[in-house]
């Protein structure tokens, strides 16, 4: 298969026989942001506002270079987003307000 072909029929996150170096099994403590994303997860899906093979659609578009520079969860909060301006649910400037308001409220925190 030429590297075209493998380009149009491999999807980003598709790595199965990729050369790859050993896989680290230490365990992994969930930062509290990692624990949230995972509960916004099932929040999303319990109510249909996003399902798995959504996510998993929304990961994937996200494309090869971003999936390898993010984290996991990282990618997950990316998709969330990129699924609910999709969907119409928010507009990447109401993201970026709260984000700012969420910003300017941990800086007071820390502050006082």
């Amino acid at each position: 298969m030429t590297q075209s072909e493998q380009l149009v029929h491999r999807l980003p996150n598709d790595i199965g026989g990729d050369e790859a170096g050993p896989i680290d099994r230490t365990e992994h403590v969930l930062e509290p942001w990692e624990k949230r994303c995972h509960a916004l997860a099932d929040v999303l899906d319990f109510h249909k506002i996003i399902n798995t093979e959504e996510k998993r659609r929304g990961v994937e578009a996200l494309g090869a270079q971003m999936i390898s520079a993010l984290s996991y969860y990282e990618r997950w909060i990316v998709a969330f987003a990129n699924l609910c301006f999709e969907k119409q649910i928010l507009t990447p400037e109401e993201l970026a307000r709260k984000m700012d308001e969420i910003q300017r409220r941990h800086a007071t925190t820390e502050a006082g």
